[in-house]
């Protein structure tokens, strides 16, 4: 069977990439790929390639040129095995060179594949993948493109002599618990109150799910401790990017999604944190799977925006752009009427409740990592762009966000594509305006995948709560290297 790495086109950053498709040999002997565009011409297009080369010939290329129906074609460049994607800027002169005398008409772009089949990949495409199986295995987040790769697929054809374990579900008591949990990326953490908070789930090293899903974190001496829990039926299963958040006035974590190897969960979980035991929820309404959401709590509701959610093989996983809501009262999934303009489909991103106003910052939908921030009124359930008066962080996905005040959050770490992130910045919904921030409490190694979040107190004056102190556990570099250190940070020292 052939092997060809599947071809895309980026042409709208508000839109997912295109897919080229395979078009009917004919005549031809030389495989051709086609994709219609939207006139007019773009003035910038991405053109990159997913998947494994190796069923080419090293010398193998993708010719590759934009045509318009009735004008001439553009050729934009060439893809090969060592230049997999390019970016090309429409220029002058490629403004008439597709115009007809009605104007620009149907565009496409076509790809053309020169070179030869091969039986079996080629020796260093193979040892080279051998060499990065430590390091680009590590922390793989389900979504288009190459962030998803091969590397589910070359970890179950791994060798004989590989040992699998069974994981144990979250909850349940894991044998050879050390004092702390071990290192991990895409967990959950939520407070539970002033000296409580609860992890759960997660995957360490080697892409391997934590056999000790659960824990309970001390706050008052910083000392963690696993937790047992029963269950009136089945316990969640160990997962990561999956979202856990805690109702107050019910005493429960609401946990929802993430995925675990291919299999993936739109199941809700419920855990009564003053019987600690478990429910599983047969709500009605749909809901797909998803993993790398959001999830925030407002006047008792869920409200669940953007990630990732698998697709039917060929096709690469996609992100979501639609915002979901969970009434646990009657046990029902809903989609609200929104208004304004939302932002595109993401993955990865953050989410800072403040008031009735949830801010939601960065994120990627392969291979565009985004730095944007937009506004949900929750009260007016109205969408809109947030105009930030000077710079913006860089663009970032799987990094972590949390409230310092009223008017105030901060973002840390993440990754912007190519490697792990350790700055951080706050934003002031007041002035509109991003600030980066320095400080020696803050995590020094570049990190991903982690949680931070406020601790609450109690203010002297009055019995409202209000962040006192951020925390942070977890994450990893992606480079193999997963943290788990805890790490405590006063806000009042930043503000």
């Amino acid at each position: 069977m052939e092997r060809i790495p599947e071809l895309y086109v980026l042409y709208d950053t508000r839109e997912p990439p295109v897919r080229l498709s395979r078009l009917s040999p004919g005549s031809r002997d030389t495989p051709c790929f086609s994709a219609s565009l939207s006139p007019p011409i773009p003035s910038q297009l991405l053109v990159f390639t997913v998947g494994d080369w190796s069923g080419l010939s090293p010398d193998s290329r993708v010719d590759v040129q934009l045509e318009a129906k009735g004008g001439e074609g553009i050729r934009l460049g060439t893809l090969t095995c060592e230049t997999r994607c390019f970016l090309w800027e429409r220029g002058p002169a490629d403004e008439t060179t597709c115009m007809t005398e009605d104007g620009v008409g149907e565009l496409w772009i076509k790809m053309v594949l020169h070179g030869q089949f091969c039986a079996k990949p080629n020796g260093s495409n193979l040892e080279r993948r051998k060499r990065k199986r430590l390091t680009d295995e590590e922390n793989i987040c389900p979504n288009k493109g190459s962030v998803k790769g091969n590397a589910t697929q070359q970890r179950s054809k791994s060798s004989k002599n590989s040992v699998l374990f069974k994981h144990s579900p979250l909850g349940k008591k894991a044998e050879s618990i050390s004092g702390v949990p071990t290192g991990r990326w895409g967990h959950a953490l939520c407070p539970v109150d002033q000296e409580t908070v609860i992890l759960i789930g997660g995957q360490g090293a080697r892409m391997q799910f934590c056999k000790d899903s659960m824990w309970k974190l001390h706050t008052e001496n910083t000392t963690w401790s696993p937790v047992e829990a029963v269950a009136d039926g089945s316990t969640p299963e160990a997962r990561t990017g999956h979202t856990a958040v805690f109702d107050p006035e019910s005493q429960r974590i609401y946990v929802f999604g993430g995925f675990k190897n291919r299999k993936w969960f739109n199941d809700v979980h419920i855990l009564d944190t003053v019987a600690w035991r478990w429910r599983s929820v047969e709500a009605k309404g749909k809901v797909p799977p998803l993993s790398y959401h959001t999830c925030s709590l407002f006047q008792g509701e869920l409200f669940v925006l953007g990630g990732v959610f698998p697709r039917p093989n060929p096709e690469p996983d996609g992100c979501s752009d639609t915002l979901y809501i969970f009434d646990p009262q009657h046990e029902i999934w809903y989609q609200p009427i929104v208004l304004g303009s939302k932002p595109s489909a993401r993955s990865g991103h953050s989410a800072c409740l403040l008031n009735r106003d949830l801010y939601i910052f960065g994120g990627w939908d392969t291979p565009v990592c985004y730095n944007d921030l937009y506004l949900l009124d929750l009260g007016l359930m109205e969408f809109s762009p947030v105009e930030v008066n000077g710079s913006s962080p860089s663009p970032r996905c799987w990094h972590s966000a949390a409230c310092v005040s009223d008017s105030r959050f901060l973002i840390h770490g993440g990754y912007d594509g190519n490697q792990a992130l350790g700055d951080t910045y706050i934003f002031n919904t007041v002035t509109k305006t991003w600030t980066s921030l320095v400080h020696n409490s803050l995590p020094r190694s570049p990190r991903a995948g982690f949680s931070m979040l406020p601790l609450p107190g109690v203010r002297e004056d009055s019995e409202a709560c209000v962040p006192r102190e951020l925390l942070i556990f977890g994450g990893g570099n992606n480079e193999g290297h997963f943290y788990c250190d805890t790490v405590r940070l006063q806000i009042s020292e930043i503000l």
